[in-house]
């Protein structure tokens, strides 16, 4: 079984189990995080498409740890106009592992 979820303005497929690094969400190392924007929800043989999001399916996870992310560099050029800028930027992320898919039935 695996979904679709939505967060941070991205799509990520998930199944139980996964460990997903994902933009930075407010929540302390060990604590639960429940993901309700689910897209797309898949199990044996049935998929559920949501319209956008549907509303009896959440996805639970554990938030392991938050922190910076590989410094990446911003470099803007024009040739022959002697124009040069150099930029470093490092990004927070929040890498999360899937528990579990609930699907509450209605």
């Amino acid at each position: 079984m695996y979904a679709i979820i939505e967060t941070g303005g991205k799509q990520y497929r998930v199944s139980e189990g996964d460990v997903i690094k994902i933009e930075k969400i407010e929540g302390e190392p060990n604590s639960e995080y429940k993901f309700d924007k689910v897209l797309f929800l898949k199990d044996n043989e049935n998929f559920e498409v949501g319209s956008p999001y549907l509303e009896n399916v959440k996805v639970v996870g554990e938030i392991l740890e938050t922190k910076k992310d590989k410094k990446i560099i911003v470099f803007k050029y024009k040739r022959r106009k002697n124009y040069r800028r150099k930029k470093g930027h490092r990004q927070w992320y929040t890498k999360v592992k899937i528990k579990e898919i609930v699907k509450e039935e209605v």
